[in-house]
């Protein structure tokens, strides 16, 4: 049911800024959520009309959607934005999100497979690559039915690469940009696809008017992959773009000097233990991120360098991802084998060498970057990385960025970095040591500089400069 008056500007994406839970006694719960999306919708003012179309991702929501007849959401749960709400059937969601965007899209784009038994591309698969399209034309489906004449619409991301194609079929009026989150994989590894799946997947996003990326290293990768999948030039005339999502600055500041994050401070200090030096991770459980070669750096770094044992202390954040998931399941499971090990070979009765922590806690989180002598961010491939971002930007006395060269945000920090192969145990164990020796004034410059780079395109602008660029 679309709204009563069409939109200006509307978002898609498949998570909302809002979810709900339903209580024992059937009471509906909201949560509202953050991120880049957010802050960018508030930015545009109040007088610009402006939808979100999002997915009902639990009970909660499709129970949310039912009592609001499909329509908008109440503005009291949503912070005021107007939000729509998707009950796509369960199992085509779950088809579309875990079958193929997160175990097939994800692990392309961030380069992932074991070839030598994966992937395999069967009849199941082409049973969930049509969830992926019913998925995607549900979303169309519904920014057609709310977009005002020539709206600007914001496709989020792989999970809705079809939905620009689809969606400029049925709305050939509106302005349409997608805008991909990830990495994009270079054109050999991106043919993995079969080969009308991988076109198809091109031709959607060409569908838009403007697609754009995190970095200009990914943006070249997509125009590859057209130039090898489609033929030589982008046959649509779509426009390629980049806006490398920075931290928000304001925002982090001020909640990183609450009085939570100040007592997860004093928590962390007593774990720590007096006068050691600090080698702060924060990541999801994401098969990306690479924590477990980071786990083997850091011992390594005890092994080459015994000088620090005693002196130093990994604080690893690892936050639970995907768990629906095997993989991640098993993933999760070596990150705290690994831990336990280097904790069994090293540790003393006064000292443990990693506190790893796999409970989700933002406050913990900013504790440990204001704490962070060293921040280790070494993903196997990362469209952009926001925690080497945020990390400069709330430490206290400056930090040093151990930065892996294929993340996304080594393309604006890598001059005030110390740059690692993430595949090279050794090499990063040298840059954590190097890290951690680093006289107190250099680590402080070097740490300004990065909170400065890390800041140039804050969410709220990063939204601005796509919508203005693609109304132009």
């Amino acid at each position: 049911m679309a709204s009563t008056q069409g939109a200006e500007v509307l978002v898609a994406s498949n998570r909302g800024p809002v979810s709900y839970a339903v209580g024992p006694d059937g009471a509906l719960t909201s949560r509202r959520g953050g991120g880049g999306l957010v802050s960018g919708l508030s930015a545009i003012g109040p007088d610009t009309d402006a939808v979100w179309v999002c997915a009902a991702l639990g009970d909660g929501d499709r129970e949310a959607v039912r009592r609001a007849d499909g329509g908008l959401l109440p503005e009291a749960d949503t912070g005021g934005q107007r939000v729509r709400m998707l009950d796509i059937d369960p199992e085509t969601h779950a088809e579309a999100y875990n079958g193929i965007a997160n175990s097939v899209l994800w692990f392309v784009h961030h380069m992932l497979y074991q070839t030598p038994l994966e992937p395999v591309f069967d009849a199941e698969f082409r049973e969930q690559w049509e969830a992926y399209r019913e998925y995607n034309r549900a979303f169309a489906e519904a920014l057609a039915e709310e977009a005002a004449p020539d709206a600007a619409v914001l496709i989020q991301d792989y999970h809705l690469a079809l939905a620009p194609r689809m969606l400029r079929q049925l709305r050939p009026d509106l302005r349409i940009g997608h805008f991909s989150h990830t990495p994009w994989a270079p054109p050999d590894y991106f043919r993995l696809l079969p080969d009308d799946i991988a076109a198809e997947l091109l031709s959607g996003i060409l569908g838009a008017d403007r697609a754009a990326f995190l970095t200009r290293r990914w943006a070249d990768a997509f125009t590859a992959c057209c130039h090898a999948v489609l033929g030589p030039g982008i046959p649509s005339g779509t426009e390629i773009g980049v806006h490398g999502l920075g931290a928000d600055a304001d925002f982090l500041r001020e909640r990183a000097h609450r009085t939570d994050v100040d007592e997860r401070m004093a928590a962390l200090r007593d774990e720590i233990g007096e006068g050691r030096r600090t080698i702060v991770r924060v990541d999801r459980t994401e098969l990306s991120k690479n924590i477990a070669r980071g786990l083997l750096a850091y011992r390594r770094l005890l092994v080459d360098h015994p000088e620090w044992r005693e002196r130093v202390v990994h604080v690893a954040f690892a936050y639970p991802s995907r768990q629906d998931l095997a993989v991640y399941r098993s993933y999760t499971d070596e990150v705290r084998r690994i831990a336990d090990e280097i904790n069994a070979e090293f540790g003393t009765p006064g000292w443990t060498p990693v506190l790893l922590h796999v409970e989700d806690d933002f406050a913990r989180s900013l504790a440990a970057y204001r704490l962070a002598d060293v921040a280790l961010v070494n993903p196997i491939r990362d469209g952009m990385n926001l925690v080497a971002k945020e990390v400069p930007v709330v430490s206290d006395a400056g930090v040093a960025l151990v930065l892996s060269r294929e993340a996304g945000a080594y393309e604006e920090l890598a001059e005030d970095a110390l740059t690692v192969n993430p595949y090279d145990i050794v090499g990063t164990a040298q840059a954590l040591h190097e890290a951690l020796s680093l006289p107190d004034d250099e680590r402080a410059e070097r740490s300004k500089r990065l909170a400065t780079a890390a800041t140039a395109l804050p969410p709220a602008k990063w939204f601005l400069d796509q919508l203005n660029a693609l109304r132009d």
